[in-house]
């Protein structure tokens, strides 16, 4: 059986061409544009942090969880949870020192972790350094990190979401949130 040319009518009988209606997409898909992206932008990062002795990258590591604090745009996008699983996310969040919270928080980072959430929290952390709320190393170390698959900021920005989701964290304002 052939397929449909490009140019074709389309087979779905909207008469426009197959390429602009149902036509298969060319080109880099949207994970591949977002991976692009995030590569060039952990490479610019890289010249502020190449000279760096290993003891201040190791603070500028640390203080990548603080991040997340400072704005909520540098907070992950949480799924919609059933009731069980926002029971079982709300005692992570409220008992951190439980045995199962570093599982409850490591799993919400498997599920979300998707080069599009990390472009969109590049991209969140490209507006608040222009607002310079952010500091040029700081910013340089998340990037980076989100740019070469590392998971410091990804982590801390969803223990962030989930507590300020759950009224555990204040949001930068001081308001406290109760889901």
């Amino acid at each position: 059986m052939a397929s449909t040319g490009r140019n074709e009518p389309c087979a779905c009988g909207s008469g426009r061409k197959t390429k602009r209606c149902c036509g298969e997409q060319r080109g880099p898909s949207e994970e591949q544009l977002a991976r692009a992206r995030l590569a060039a932008l952990a490479r610019a990062a890289i010249d502020d942090l190449v000279w760096l002795p290993d003891g201040d990258l190791r603070q500028l590591r640390d203080d990548v969880f603080d991040l997340p604090g400072i704005d909520l745009s540098l907070h992950v996008d949480l799924p919609e949870y059933a009731e069980p699983d926002r029971r079982r996310l709300r005692r992570a969040m409220t008992d951190p020192d439980s045995s199962g919270a570093w599982d409850v928080v490591t799993g919400v980072v498997a599920e979300i972790d998707t080069p599009a959430q990390r472009l969109r929290l590049a991209e969140a952390l490209i507006r608040v350094r222009e607002e310079q709320h952010i500091g040029r190393q700081p910013f340089a170390y998340a990037m980076y990190d989100l740019g070469n698959g590392g998971r410091y900021l990804i982590t801390a920005s969803v223990i962030h979401a989930l507590a300020t989701h759950f009224g555990g964290d204040p949001t930068p304002a001081g308001l406290l949130v109760a889901a």
